[in-house]
């Protein structure tokens, strides 16, 4: 995923270069849709991206056969649906680019064990183990094949695959996954590489899932070192591990030390993405959630709201982070005796989970 992130970022710089010129008069082109398409999935317009992505694909489809615009058009599809939750239509386009891929590359070029990655995970948020299981082995095996065992993407993969059994609840399984990925990454990047913290977050949340939160949260706090160390407290690249911390202590009941992370996490996202992005929304139901446990109704619904409308209107009305907060604020309603109002509000997160 890091290589076709890389790619994009290549397009949206052709797309600044291109505009520094005479203004065009003609329709835009590729690169510029393209362009459009990921800053405005950067911003968190899924709706928008995909009008320009579906648009940038539909040029494509008549180029010459073997052109690569066409199954990148398709991957940054994908890669918008999944977001959405749009689980199936997320899969069909990146089968088909994987399939165009395959054609033009071959079945093991290491840019195709990317693209597998990219599936794989998409089924794994749809809960499909069966089906991202093998993808995950194929991946890896293609990338120790091409790269060797110790290169850093495997480690991703080895990740992946540690999360897929984590999910399961196949604790024992994903451990040595996850513990290979760290070791990987550090004799291959150092000790203090964000993409080390990374894999000790994922180790801390291998803890925390099975009841241990005290070793977890000795992981959490250390990565949070290793990326304020790298990247300056107020780093939107801080804002992940900060977030991290602020949910265990809350699970903890250290509420003032996880209040002031949450608002220092949720002014970062502000600053960096904007007030009306899904980053924003979670930071809200995490800072609502903090205030609920404390009994402070009066304070959390208000951010129970807000962080309702943001998601809502980010990712549309049927996104299963919907249900996440609607559970949430129904907890909230029911603790302050509103019954009916919990009671509707359980009932449409009940429907979204069951079209998910």
């Amino acid at each position: 995923m890091i290589a076709r992130i890389g790619r994009l970022r290549t397009i949206l710089f052709m797309v600044v270069a291109l505009s520094c010129g005479a203004a065009l008069a003609q329709a835009p082109s590729w690169e510029q849709l393209m362009g459009a398409g990921v800053r405005a999935y950067r911003q968190g317009d899924f709706d928008s991206a995909l009008g320009a992505f579906g648009l940038a694909r539909d040029m494509a489809e008549g180029l010459p056969e073997g052109d690569p615009r066409l199954r990148e058009s398709l991957f940054s599809i994908g890669r918008v649906q999944a977001q959405r939750g749009r689980a199936e239509e997320a899969e069909a386009a990146l089968r088909r680019a994987i399939a165009l891929e395959e054609k033009a590359l071959g079945p093991d070029h290491p840019e195709v064990a990317t693209s597998i990655n990219l599936l794989a995970e998409t089924l794994g948020l749809r809960r499909d183990y069966a089906k991202a299981e093998p993808l995950f082995l194929r991946a890896l095996a293609i990338r120790e094949k091409a790269l060797g065992p110790e290169h850093p993407d495997v480690a991703a993969v080895l990740t992946n695959l540690g999360t897929l059994y984590r999910f399961q609840g196949r604790f024992t399984t994903a451990e040595p996954y996850y513990r290979r990925a760290l070791a990987t990454l550090e004799k291959a990047l150092g000790p203090e590489h964000p993409d080390v913290a990374g894999a000790i977050t994922n180790l801390g949340t291998w803890h925390r899932e099975q009841n241990d939160e005290a070793a977890a949260e000795v992981l959490y706090r250390r990565a949070l070192a290793i990326r304020e160390k790298a990247f300056g407290p107020e780093h939107p690249n801080v804002a992940t591990a900060i977030n991290n911390v602020a949910n265990l202590l809350r699970a903890r009941r250290a509420y003032a030390e996880a209040e002031a992370l949450y608002l220092r996490l949720l002014a970062i996202r502000e600053k960096a993405v904007g007030p009306d992005h899904p980053d924003v929304a979670a930071a809200l139901n995490g800072l609502a959630l903090l205030h609920r446990q404390q009994d402070r109704n009066a304070i959390a619904e208000p951010l129970y709201r807000r962080s309702l409308a943001i998601t809502e209107k980010a990712m549309g009305p049927e996104h299963p982070d919907v249900a996440g907060v609607l559970e949430n604020y129904a907890v909230l309603l029911r603790q302050a005796g509103r019954d009916t109002e919990a009671e509707r509000l359980q009932a449409r997160a009940l429907i979204i989970r069951a079209m998910q």
